[in-house]
């Protein structure tokens, strides 16, 4: 008894102690992690979220930084005035928790469960990042953060633009009959939403990017003959890496058409995107 009471502390201390180590969190953009709002902030986050307690930073410790740890794949990070993410578009779909609204990202590589979760109405914008297993049973790491939060100054940022608003338009001879065709729903539970874009539609699904079809653009100016093209089913795509602008998202033009159309959808559901919206395009579009 004595013996297995002895590895049961054992373990007990060393498990504490592994919680206990230092979180190194690296130095990122973050121009207003040194402001005096951020500073005030760090002094008020709570000792304790999401069952995690509050940890140390290891130094040298970046400006503006916080860590919530269990054990050493169990923790949150908290990062204060960093930069708004190129996904806080007017598309994105944010989420209020407990008075603050947060845009929630998640990563798409594949096997990874975290999500960074980005104050989008305050002035200096706050990241806080977990994954699945630091999460448990708790569906967010933020509304334990609602009172400190509230005491950043508020603000109102202009969302970066739009997925495809700034390709040039092109000729829209057919897009009302192509734009009534497309479906309300696409994959892992995108939901179709009203957009003042002209000849554009969207659909979004909390965490992810959206899936945008516009149609009548001009033609792709980093086409060129002999490049890389793709066919799926009936329509002929063509992947503009170029237009990538930091986000998990690719823009898509179907070739061939009687009008251009350009389609973005995150790299993860593109194939089905292109199949669905494909096969819409096809039955409503001529080739040329």
């Amino acid at each position: 008894m004595a013996l297995v009471l002895g590895v049961v502390v054992g373990a007990k201390v060393v498990f504490e102690r592994a919680a206990k180590q230092p979180v190194p969190m690296s130095d990122l953009p973050a121009p207003l992690a040194d402001s005096p709002e951020c500073t005030a902030f760090l002094d008020v986050l709570p000792d304790e979220l999401i069952g995690h307690d509050r940890a140390e930073i290891l130094e040298p410790a970046p400006d503006g930084v916080a860590a919530w740890s269990s054990s050493s794949t169990e923790r949150v990070t908290l990062r204060c005035g960093v930069d708004l993410p190129l996904q806080y578009t007017p598309y994105a779909p944010t989420e209020t928790v407990d008075g603050v609204e947060w845009l929630r990202i998640t990563d798409m590589t594949p096997g990874s469960t975290l999500q960074t979760w980005y104050t989008v109405d305050r002035e200096q914008v706050v990241a806080v990042t977990a994954d699945g297993e630091s999460l448990g049973r708790h569906k967010e790491p933020v509304s334990g953060l609602a009172e400190a939060v509230a005491t950043l100054p508020a603000a109102d940022h202009e969302p970066f633009p739009a997925p495809l608003s700034q390709l040039a338009s092109g000729d829209t001879a057919v897009c009302g009959d192509l734009l009534a065709a497309v479906p309300d729903d696409l994959a892992e539970d995108y939901e179709r939403i009203d957009v003042p874009e002209a000849n554009t539609v969207a659909w979004v699904a909390n965490g992810r990017e959206p899936v945008v079809l516009r149609c009548g653009v001009a033609p792709p100016e980093n086409y060129e003959p002999g490049i890389q093209l793709n066919q799926v089913d009936d329509v002929v795509w063509f992947e503009d890496t170029i237009l990538a602008t930091g986000t998990t998202a690719a823009t898509w033009f179907a070739l061939g058409r009687e009008n251009d159309i350009a389609v973005s959808a995150p790299q993860d559901v593109s194939s089905e995107v292109l199949v669905r919206l494909g096969r819409v395009i096809a039955a409503e579009t001529d080739t040329q």
